[in-house]
């Protein structure tokens, strides 16, 4: 699974992304002085307890927030997913401490912005050891239900945005004979068309007129034929 923007995405393993989220509204974050650039090279999980460490809900809303914001204080990021300065500022502490987030210069306490360590994550439930194994299902399920949750909420309120944006956004299913090898391939495809906008994620100065953040999620899993529920 890969999540990407902080995290990764979903595959035969999983990478989550964190430029998973809402539009960012305009918001411009901090612009990062003298830091090295992130690193475009995925962050690759395979152990129990980093896994572990990313399985909270205000912790990935924080990774997915930074991964459209680009940086962000504690109280910013309360304001962002309704959470008190309090809390964020010792959850991102915590995803600091596994290495999912770092201090982006300036400010202090509350007030010092941070920013994701990564680019994307991977890890899959396939690989490390059994408790590693569950704790990549555990973060995956909860990856899942967010992801769905949010294209529930698109659903919900699709016809209060721009006709434009309504036509543009797109739903589509299908089903096809594939080899383990192929599935991966056409995985790797996905990726690969979407790998050119990546650096829009981190450098808002690459981003068109009238770019928004856009989620798209991917799942390719072999059909169950003869257990398909009405």
């Amino acid at each position: 699974m890969t999540m990407e923007g902080s995290g990764g995405a979903l595959g035969h393993g999983a990478e989550t992304t964190e430029g998973a989220g809402p539009d960012s509204g305009g918001r411009a974050g901090h612009t990062p002085g003298g830091l090295a650039p992130v690193p475009a090279e995925p962050r690759q999980l395979t152990d129990a307890r980093e896994l572990r460490a990313l399985t909270h809900p205000v912790r990935l809303a924080l990774l997915e927030a930074l991964a459209i914001h680009g940086t962000l204080t504690a109280t910013e990021a309360g304001e962002l997913i309704g959470e008190s300065p309090t809390t964020c500022s010792f959850h991102l502490r915590q995803l600091a401490r596994y290495g999912f987030v770092e201090e982006a210069g300036g400010g202090t306490g509350r007030r010092r912005p941070w920013r994701p360590a990564h680019r994307s994550i991977r890890f899959s439930s396939t690989e490390g050891d059994s408790d590693a194994s569950v704790a990549a299902i555990e973060l995956e399920h909860l990856l899942i239900s967010r992801w769905v949750s949010r294209f529930e909420q698109w659903e919900r309120t699709r016809f209060g945005e721009p006709r434009e944006w309504q036509d543009a956004a797109d739903t589509s299913q299908s089903v096809v004979y594939l080899t383990p090898d192929e599935t991966r391939d056409v995985a790797l495809a996905m990726h690969a068309v979407i790998e050119p906008f990546a650096d829009r994620r981190t450098d808002p100065s690459t981003r068109p007129e009238g770019a928004r953040a856009v989620e798209i999620l991917t799942f390719a899993f072999p059909a169950q034929s003869g257990k398909l529920r009405s």
